[in-house]
């Protein structure tokens, strides 16, 4: 009678060792069984989206148009101030416009006394402008944006010189009209066959911003600035081409005693009131319409915050670690079903709420967000990107605090609190509380570059996708060296 050798034994395989191989897709579609099965936190999501939706179309009812004109307002041209005073000739293809800058005053360190370049009289035309200010030297500014290319620091009296070739346009800037010093250069796009040479004045409004808990007020003033020129030439020249002017009261309501052109021959004396530049005070109408996912989030953190601290308060997560011994995974799982849960409200949310809340805001004369435009459609698509990262925080904030009320006021106070804190400090410290917060992931929801912006919008989200990861980190180790 023999005896079975160590061959013939029959081999034990955990069924818990086999569980753990079986994948992450089905550690997926049991987080996902377990969100769908709780009513109340299925009927939560819809909800959420209701709230952002019904705050979006309350916003719209509520506001109205501050613009001038008929119909609703252009969405670019509110974000962009294109006054002060120019006066112009004609010029036909290539060319240049050459001028002496004797003295500026008035306006502020950013006052405007030079040279430009464009295609109509219209606002908001592409143009190219070489400028002296007090405070900043000589500046080549284009697009209706801040700053410009340095030209090197100097004040009046200065030489200037605009050159067009095809749709370039550079800039020149001397001290005695003979040594020249190239600026930079510019493309206008669109530039016509004919556009316009001439001199231009502009300056700054003079704001004030007074801040309170809740809210701000913005009240300002025109701010003028008066400038003469000699030696001004445009090559070549029109024979029987007058100069004519376009001042800012063509546009918003202005003094007409602030704007206006004196002079002969070959010197002009200018004034001129209004800037030509970025409006850094323009409503953000997108971030506006979008401003109802505040209220929404509320309830996607509540969810992601349940689904974690129900399993710790009735122990339903020792099952699920015995089913599926690597906590990490299972953290992995959660986080996942929760994200795409709050990506895809969010996605309703954002959606509905632009084009839901058009139609009224168009009844009411305000400038609409359009999704064909690139940065709104950003907006709305890094809206609902934002509440996905909100749930992952809140769900990895659960797993740390392990209690629902702790954990839930935890991630509201870490998000709300600091944009209400921030509309009672002065700029400097509101800037600095809502870079270094979580809050800062809503910067994703701007698309105007306003006085009071922050961080940037991806830079913004950035951070909160920071705290999302060290939180997440952290819940990782606690788990492993906790008790479920």
């Amino acid at each position: 009678m023999s005896t079975p050798g160590p061959a013939a034994a029959t081999s034990y395989r955990s069924t818990l060792e086999a569980e753990a191989r079986d994948g992450f897709g089905r550690l997926l579609l049991a987080e996902w069984t377990k969100l769908r099965t709780v009513r109340r936190w299925m009927l939560a999501l819809p909800a959420a989206v209701l709230l952002a939706v019904l705050v979006a179309l309350l916003s719209a009812a509520g506001s109205e148009s501050t613009g001038s004109g008929d119909g609703p307002s252009d969405p670019a041209r509110l974000q962009t101030i294109d006054l002060g005073h120019y006066t112009y000739l004609p010029l036909a293809g290539d060319g240049s416009i050459v001028a002496r800058v004797t003295s500026q005053e008035g306006g502020g360190a950013w006052a405007k006394a030079g040279l430009m370049i464009r295609g109509s009289a219209d606002q908001g035309t592409p143009y190219a402008a070489l400028v002296v200010t007090p405070g900043h030297g000589v500046r080549l500014q284009t697009g209706y944006k801040a700053g410009g290319a340095y030209g090197g620091a100097g004040t009046a009296p200065r030489w200037l010189k605009l050159t067009r070739g095809g749709t370039g346009v550079t800039g020149y800037a001397s001290s005695d009209g003979r040594d020249w010093r190239r600026v930079g250069s510019v493309q206008l796009e669109g530039l016509p066959k004919t556009a316009l040479a001439g001199m231009v004045v502009a300056a700054p409004d003079k704001v004030e911003v007074q801040r309170m808990f809740g809210g701000e007020s913005v009240s300002g003033e025109p701010s003028a600035t008066r400038a003469t020129f000699d030696q001004v030439a445009v090559t070549p020249a029109q024979p029987g081409a007058a100069w004519r002017d376009r001042g800012a009261t063509d546009g918003p309501a202005a003094d007409p005693s602030l704007d206006g052109r004196t002079g002969s021959g070959g010197t002009f004396a200018l004034k001129g009131v209004g800037d030509i530049g970025p409006n850094a005070f323009a409503d953000d109408t997108a971030k506006a319409t979008l401003a109802g996912v505040l209220i929404g989030q509320v309830a996607i953190v509540v969810v992601a915050v349940l689904s974690v601290t129900a399993e710790y308060r009735r122990g339903m997560l020792r099952t699920t670690f015995a089913a599926s011994p690597g906590r990490g995974r299972v953290l992995a799982a959660k986080a996942v079903v929760a994200g795409l849960a709050a990506l895809a409200a969010g996605l309703a949310a954002a959606f509905g709420s632009v084009l839901l809340a058009g139609p009224v805001q168009r009844s009411h004369g305000l400038a609409t967000p359009s999704l064909a435009n690139g940065t709104v459609l950003r907006a709305v698509l890094g809206t609902a990107a934002l509440l996905a990262v909100i749930a992952v925080f809140s769900l990895a904030v659960a797993v740390i605090v392990r209690r629902s009320a702790p954990a839930i006021t935890i991630v509201l106070l870490l998000l709300l609190v600091p944009q209400i804190v921030a509309t009672g400090l002065p700029l400097s410290a509101a800037r600095w509380l809502e870079r270094l917060t979580p809050a800062a992931g809503f910067a994703i929801q701007q698309t105007v570059a306003r006085f009071d912006r922050a961080i940037g919008p991806w830079a913004g989200f950035g951070v909160l996708c920071a705290y999302t990861a060290v939180a997440l980190a952290a819940a990782a180790w606690l788990l492993r060296r906790r008790d479920a």
